[in-house]
């Protein structure tokens, strides 16, 4: 046996273990017959998936439509949390074999913080490296997803699974230890089985908001500053210029939920108070726990050990009286900065209590001065190593979380703010239609405006639901600026950003809630268009270059540091154009933005809104990072992590810790080598370009022919998919769509993902593929196959590509996604639509492994091989179900129980292929 196989096959036990454990508490709970039931439905699935068993098939269909209601439920319940336990599992081995590569001494391993550190110090470019982090910023950005509604009590379970998991690996037991941990194990299970997946009330922001917060509290809030802490120790082993240096903040975890309006109504001002003031608890309440427990261990006793005059004096001015702490000016001045945080929790929070005589903390600012003040008194009394302990993560802590948690993103559809903006103009120029007036007439009115001291609001006026409510929101952020710090709520986003004006009205809304200053041309949050649309991502560029050109904008932008933020929209992208062309333009809009910034002399930031799924543009983060043109990272990147994703990545600490320094390493990788930019080598450059341009054409044609230009694609959809239901079952906070149709163009790109991906054809991530290569090759039949070979070892944007699309058809099943087909009534429909699908799939198959070489897909991945192994039987009846009470329900039984079976069934898919989403 290889040593790979020796190393996965303790995931296998891992997962043997799990999975009998779940069978003995569903045989416990529901009795022999139903565990014989699902055990018999499992055995038929892996004889399907495994031997290709058609009459295994057959026996599967049969066995599932012969179950009830309750049965199916019961059956979907099983394979659902089979699918959460092996996420456990894999989870855990990934964390198994990397401790086990640490503890080995072995090289550092591609991805890690180590490995980019040493690539960049041994190349020689310590000062380069040093000047990065002043100036570098990363931060992964949390989303709401109406897919990822699972319960905090969901996730305690997983994690106190995980812990005894890890327990195992960690620690060396004793039989009985063993056998406790067992007994544990099995615990765990029950209380997950006994636990409802689902909320039983719809879900509001403010669960979203929740939702979202629980993860600081699991990985975070400790997580990030041992990240810190861990690349500081590792750059001081190397080079002396680090000893005893603090880096800047140049990595934060941000957050949309609670700010992102588009398409959203129940985002509102209120909303986002309370979205400041949930953040603004949970990190003050996290600052108090580690303060009190600092305390516990900071039991220095005066008459052994001096203190610092500043010390002494901060423990003077506590209100701690106890006469056993007289002589422990360190508990004391600890005390005293606890009663002052309990005091700013009562400002900002609303909770805590608040002594007589005890002042709130003004800022974090101030907070970390007197933590400064016990740290300094410890080095300057030779306790070095105790200020590096828990008061060193402390320190960090408030620096990246401040009193505000996470920097909240506002966002809003580029129309809302061009109906605003007219009603305000037809408030004081009723003659005034702003929608008739045409780009430049547009600019030059609001260029006008913007100059003015005047304000277009009156208090008096009447203005509209939507208007109000615009403007209250501008207005709470001013407020929130004031009470939390700018930091709070840094960036206004601009969906369907499309044009100049777009800019320059939220400018004007800014303007009459006092976030922008006419008088000193100072804004107070960064104004960020998002370039969606295939022909947005084409007209970006220059967009930009015509606002650079504007003395007013570009004064705004000296008031931000002469830096401009821009964000790439993948998701809509792709269902504009397809996948291939969505990465291509998306490449290709970096490119001309990098040249465009580069000769306005402005430095770029870009913000990729990325989404789990490949058709929303996911895939690993270190490769996608690597995989921008040069000089479209520079040391700065944002990027959204969504749904499912959030909680495969930072459920867990240790794999959020992991995921965390992925994105900090190929930042400074991308930025400071730039042999590993992923351009196409010089020689080849122009051919590859040309070719990946032809290809995109013929790819953007076919997507576009089958998505919008079949007559009935809709019908298609809407009958094939479980969409209906998604956006019936209204499972998030946010309707599935932007408009009250079902037209796909106003479809929102995750309900458009997320259904290909439930009925297992993934299409998003795929299709035009092979028509694309088909059409290359037979217009190049000398040597094209070789250009194609030749863009895929050579250019890894390509290979990136080709990768992600790997992955996509691997957790694809065209078998599967036939039965879904099936619920289409109109045969004929049903057969052309489809016979086009499954003829494209096969040759995107075809055209996949004649670039890359390899006889089955992800052959060059053995783990994710290994992962689709494992779980496949256990998501493939899960399909079949959910065609079975999608059929039941558009038949009109339409009852509680149905209802929560499709619910049931979607957590249950999405859990199982993870990035569905």
């Amino acid at each position: 046996m290889q040593m790979n196989e020796v190393k996965d096959e303790l995931l296998s036990s891992d997962i043997r273990q799990l999975g009998r454990l779940l069978g003995d508490a569903i045989r416990n709970h529901l009795g022999d017959p139903a565990f014989e039931r699902i055990e018999h439905v499992r055995q038929l699935a892996i004889r399907f998936r495994r031997d290709n068993d058609q009459a295994a098939r057959v026996q599967l269909s049969d066995a599932l439509q012969a179950l009830s209601q309750e049965e199916t439920t019961q059956l979907i319940r099983a394979f659902s949390y089979f699918s959460l336990l092996a996420n456990i599992a894999e989870d855990q081995h990934h964390i198994r074999r990397t401790r086990a590569h640490l503890i080995a001494g072995s090289p550092p391993r591609q991805g890690s913080l180590s490995h980019a550190v040493g690539n960049v110090l041994d190349a020689g470019q310590a000062d380069a490296l040093e000047a990065f982090f002043d100036d570098a910023f990363v931060s992964p950005v949390f989303t709401a997803h109406p897919t990822e509604v699972q319960r905090k009590s969901i996730q305690n379970c997983q994690m106190a699974i995980a812990r005894l998991l890890s327990e195992r690996d960690r620690v060396q037991m004793t039989p009985e230890e063993a056998e406790q941990n067992e007994e544990a194990l099995g615990r765990g299970i029950v209380t997950l089985w006994q636990t409802r997946l689902l909320r039983t009330s719809k879900l509001s922001v403010m669960d979203e908001v929740a939702n979202g917060l629980s993860f600081y509290d699991h990985t975070i809030l400790r997580e990030l500053p041992k990240l810190y802490s861990s690349l500081e120790t590792m750059l001081a082993q190397r080079d002396a210029r680090w000893e005893d240096v603090e880096l800047p903040n140049f990595m934060k975890v941000g957050s949309w939920i609670g700010g992102d309006r588009d398409g959203n109504p129940f985002v509102t001002a209120e909303i986002l108070r309370s979205t400041l003031q949930a953040q603004a608890d949970k990190v003050l309440d996290f600052y108090l726990g580690e303060l009190r427990k600092l305390a516990s261990q900071l039991s220095l006793a005066q008459i052994l050990n001096a203190c610092s005059e500043p010390l002494r004096a901060l423990a003077e001015r506590s209100a701690d009286a106890s006469p056993h702490r007289v002589d422990e000016p360190y508990r004391r001045a600890l005390h005293g900065i606890h009663a002052r945080l309990d005091a700013t929790r009562v400002v900002l929070a609303g909770k805590g209590k608040q002594a007589d005589n005890v002042q709130p903390y003004a800022s974090a600012f101030e907070l970390l001065a007197d933590l400064d003040v016990v740290q300094h008194s410890l080095v300057s009394n030779g306790l070095r190593a105790l200020a590096r302990g828990r008061l060193r993560q402390l320190r960090r802590a408030v620096k990246v979380f401040g009193f505000s948690l996470a920097p909240l993103d506002l966002r809003q559809n580029s129309d809302v703010h061009e109906r605003v903006v007219g009603e305000l103009f037809a408030g004081v120029q009723p003659s005034l239609v702003y929608t008739d007036l045409d780009e430049e007439q547009r600019i030059a009115l609001l260029l006008a405006e913007l100059d003015s001291p005047r304000l277009l609001t009156s208090p008096y006026a009447q203005y509209s639901e939507e208007t109000t409510s615009e403007l209250d929101i501008f207005r709470a952020v001013r407020e929130a600026h004031v009470k939390y710090g700018r930091e709070s709520v840094p960036n206004c986003i601009i969906s369907k950003a499309a044009s100049v004006s777009d800019l320059l009205e939220v400018a004007l809304l800014l303007k009459e809630v006092g976030l922008l200053r006419q008088d000193s041309l100072e804004v107070d949050v960064n104004i960020i268009p998002l370039f969606e649309t295939i022909d947005d991502l084409r007209a970006g560029p220059a967009i930009m270059a015509r606002a650079f050109g504007l003395p007013f904008y570009r004064g705004l932008l000296a008031s931000r540091g002469d830096q401009q933020e821009v964000m790439l929209g993948y998701s809509d992208s792709n269902k504009d154009g397809g996948f291939l062309t969505s990465g291509w333009e998306l490449y290709k809009a970096e490119i001309e933005l990098v040249t465009v910034f580069k000769q306005h002399q402005i430095k770029l930031r870009l913000f990729h809104g990325r989404g789990g799924s490949v058709g929303r543009g996911g895939g690993p983060s270190y490769e996608a990072i690597l995989a921008q043109p040069a000089g479209a990272v520079q040391g700065q990147i944002r990027l959204t992590e969504q749904g499912e994703v959030i909680t495969a990545k930072y459920a867990n600490p240790e794999v959020g810790r992991r995921n965390l320094e992925v994105l900090v390493a190929a930042t400074i990788q991308s930025t400071l080598l730039p042999q590993a930019q992923l351009q196409p080598s010089a020689s080849a450059g122009a051919g590859h370009l040309a070719a990946m341009e032809e290809l995109s054409g013929t790819a953007l044609n076919a997507y576009r022919d089958l998505v919008y230009g079949t007559d009935g694609f809709e019908q298609y959809f809407w009958e094939s998919t479980v969409i209906a239901e998604i956006a019936a079952l209204n499972i998030g906070s946010r309707p599935a769509s932007r408009k009250k149709s079902t037209s796909i163009e106003d479809l929102r790109a995750i309900p458009w993902v997320l259904s290909w991906a439930q009925c297992r054809l993934m299409l998003p991530g795929w299709f035009g593929f092979g028509s694309a290569v088909q059409a290359y090759l037979a217009a190049h039949p000398a040597g094209g196959a070789d250009v194609l070979r030749g863009m895929y070892t050579d250019w890894p944007f390509f290979t990136s590509l080709l990768s992600n699309m790997d992955m996509v058809l691997a957790k694809s099943d065209i078998a599967i996604a036939g039965k879904y087909a099936e619920l289409v009534k109109d045969k004929a429909l049903r057969d052309a639509i489809f016979t086009r699908i499954r003829a494209e799939y096969a040759a995107t198959l075809e055209a996949l492994k004649l670039i890359t070489g390899q006889e089955e897909l992800q052959q060059a991945n053995p783990l994710m091989q290994r992962s689709i192994r494992n779980r496949f039987p256990y998501i493939d009846p899960l399909n079949h179900v959910q065609v079975e009470l999608l059929q039941r329900f558009r038949e009109g039984k339409q009852d509680a129980a149905a209802r929560t079976g499709i619910h049931l069934s979607i957590n249950g898919i999405a859990a199982g292929l993870r990035n569905s989403g």
